[in-house]
């Protein structure tokens, strides 16, 4: 069947105008990243090098910041799953009354602009010792990824057929060695993709990072801004990448353990 001229050229302009708007912005970040001299209106760099490479290297603060945030984002997610896998599962075999509003619930702390939310955090947590602290952005970053981990491990436990854990009881297990042997090991691919959302939103906050932790602490997303806002966008543009390293591995396990049937059960 011969395909319209016309409509095969729409489609590849369409295509190429999403790719453009997916993939420029990762473009120009990994340009200014190797760009030693870049004046308007030149398309690309005058001169390209590895100087402002070797200045990330070599500052041992930005390594920190990236190491901190690291420790930050694992210890969210942590703390999530300690909170989000006893809660999920009470609302995916217990019927809870009113449901539905403790699962918006969860959604507040995404569903309102973030600034105000985090500039009041800050001034509770500097009153009770947790501001400018590390462990005041990982509070600040569990209360608000608890939306990922919840619905997402909500729906993984309502995926698992309860019956599974009926013929457990029924043999004789207790209902806690059940939820070890039985029901745990079988949502593993749910924690595992709601762990990779709840590191990959911690690795990337700023706002909390910038508000809770200042002005003794610096993650990378608060010194890429720093750099940025100094016209140093090299710097920048070198964290943002290094940043997008630990991202796309994770998006990588995402595609292999994030299934429809992990899904499916949001909301239901």
């Amino acid at each position: 069947m011969k395909m319209n001229p016309w409509r095969v050229t729409l489609r590849v302009i369409a295509i190429l105008l999403i790719l453009v708007i997916l993939i420029g912005p990762l473009v120009g970040v990994v340009l200014w990243s190797f760009a030693e001299r870049w004046y308007w209106p030149s398309p690309i760099p005058q001169d390209f090098g590895l100087r402002f490479w070797k200045q990330v290297f070599s500052q041992g603060r930005v390594l920190d910041s990236i190491l901190l945030s690291l420790t930050i984002a694992i210890i969210t997610v942590g703390f999530s799953l300690a909170l989000a896998i006893p809660a999920a599962y009470g609302f995916a075999r217990y019927r809870i009354p009113l449901e539905r509003i403790l699962l918006v619930l969860f959604l507040m702390p995404q569903a309102f602009p973030q600034l105000p939310i985090f500039i009041n955090l800050a001034s509770t947590f500097s009153k009770i010792g947790l501001g400018g602290n590390m462990w005041g952005i990982i509070l600040a970053h569990t209360m608000a990824s608890l939306v990922f981990s919840v619905w997402i491990v909500t729906a993984t436990f309502k995926a698992i057929p309860v019956e599974l854990e009926q013929v457990a009881r029924n043999l004789g297990a207790s209902r806690f060695r059940t939820f070890l042997t039985i029901t745990l090991p079988l949502a593993v691919p749910g924690l595992i993709a709601s762990s990779i959302f709840v590191f990959l939103w911690s690795m990337g906050e700023f706002t909390a990072a910038f508000f809770i932790g200042a002005p003794f602490i610096q993650t990378a997303t608060v010194l890429m801004y720093t750099a940025s806002m100094g016209y140093n966008l090299q710097i920048a543009s070198a964290i943002a990448i290094l940043l997008i390293i630990p991202s796309i591995i994770f998006m990588v396990i995402i595609e292999r353990y994030l299934k429809a049937e992990y899904i499916a059960g949001l909301g239901g």
